[in-house]
């Protein structure tokens, strides 16, 4: 439940990102040895992967709340609960890991925020070509190598993330040569590269559109420290920007959040960078603008809802344009309840601004959508509810901690049932 219409004012720092700790976490399973985790968020997305990989027989040992110790040492491959795998998207990367260690894999159909189709094909081919068949049945994925793994060269049809981190878990320690062309240039896949050469891997090029990868006969365990999450901080940044007031964001790496804090320059948002700081203020109108998401170094679709609730504040039409999935648009029905003018067609959203949201009763309908309806709400006046936070909780580290320390009326409550 949210008061609205008070500026944010204070420090923020940041968490561990999301999308670097899970590849990370199913990536110690490529590990015969122990690894410690540091940075790691307190999300529940991180707590379903640890579940999963305990489940599968790691040992896994909480140091303290941000640091976890895994050995994967004695874990059975193909045992992993299809009731956890269906809990979160990131459980595809229990496939490259599986197929990395075992040279096959048996895991069940990923779950995850829902919008639109997500297919795993470039995953696929890559697998395939690594020398793997690969099945699915609907309820499961099943992949083997009857003639083991070996290097290839690979060119993904489109850009993906997914695809990407995968084919380097399945390779790292597959003999030969691996060559991805077309890669997604994230800054987790290079995280994740950066964790396997800590481990004793040999890959070169991640963060850009080719990454080699020189198989080796094994890995050792690491101590390693997750990255700043880039979608926390750029979720602030609107945030600051939607209520007024002024913000010292730090653990970033303001170089990730550039396309953000251009945008956000362009529509009459101050942003400072510091070494491992950015302070985002905003004191008078903001300006309209056009976007589309892209992937990095592009504006990230994980940000588009967010910026869409921004645009619902700003002077005259804005158009935001989804470059990179279907169906994203499903949350402007909740920002619609909230009295927002949003046009629908296609890919495009055209967000006519000044118009005065409204307090209601609205709900998470993914994590990034979610974190658009509290923005919404922490820059409207009234009594804001968002249900299904637990949507939310999937990917931010205590969200409302964080905004009530710096001055938001915002707390979590639990209805009880009759």
């Amino acid at each position: 439940m949210i008061q609205g219409g008070r500026p944010l004012n204070g420090e923020i720092e940041i968490s561990g990102m999301k999308n670097a700790a899970l590849p990370i976490i199913f990536g110690c399973l490529l590990v015969k040895d122990r690894c410690v985790i540091e940075n790691l968020p307190v999300i529940d997305d991180v707590e379903v992967a640890l579940n999963i990989l305990k489940d599968m027989g790691a040992v896994v040992e909480k140091i303290n709340k941000n640091t976890v110790a895994i050995d994967a040492t004695e874990v059975k491959g193909g045992s992993s609960s299809v009731n956890l795998v269906r809990k979160i998207r990131a459980s595809y990367y229990l496939l490259g890991a599986e197929i990395g260690r075992y040279g096959k894999a048996y895991v069940g159909v990923p779950g995850g925020c829902d919008f639109g189709c997500r297919p795993i094909d470039q995953h696929i081919k890559g697998f395939e070509a690594l020398g793997c068949t690969v099945r699915m049945d609907g309820r499961y994925v099943t992949a083997s190598a009857p003639q083991g793994l070996k290097g290839a060269n690979i060119f993904f049809d489109i850009v993906s993330v997914g695809a990407t981190m995968n084919v380097m878990l399945a390779s790292v320690c597959a003999p030969g040569v691996t060559v991805i062309e077309n890669a997604a240039r994230e800054p987790h896949i290079v995280d994740l590269a950066n964790f396997l050469n800590t481990c004793g891997g040999q890959i070169s090029g991640a963060g850009t559109d080719t990454i080699k990868i020189k198989g080796v006969d094994s890995l050792h365990g690491c101590t390693y420290a997750i990255i700043p999450d880039m979608i926390e901080a750029g979720t602030y940044m609107i945030a600051v920007a939607a209520t007024g007031g002024k913000l010292k964001i730090t653990n970033v790496i303001p170089k990730h959040l550039e396309s953000i804090s251009a945008k956000l320059c362009e529509m009459g948002v101050e942003v400072e960078e510091g070494d491992d700081f950015v302070t985002v203020s905003r004191c008078g109108r903001i300006s309209k603008i056009n976007l589309k998401t892209q992937p990095y170094p592009g504006f990230p679709t994980d940000m588009q809802p967010q910026m869409a609730a921004l645009m619902c504040l700003a002077d005259g039409i804005s158009l935001l344009t989804e470059g990179v999935f279907d169906n994203r648009f499903r949350y402007t029905e909740e920002l619609l309840r909230m009295g927002a003018n949003i046009k629908v067609n296609g890919k495009t959203a055209m967000i006519e601004g000044k118009v005065a949201l409204k307090p209601a009763r609205v709900r998470a309908v993914d994590l990034r959508a979610g974190a658009a309806m509290v923005i919404a709400g922490l820059a409207t006046p009234g009594k804001t509810e968002i249900e299904n936070i637990y949507l939310i909780e999937r990917g931010y580290d205590d969200l409302v901690g964080k905004l009530r320390l710096c001055g938001a009326d915002i707390i979590k409550i639990k209805e009880l049932e009759d």
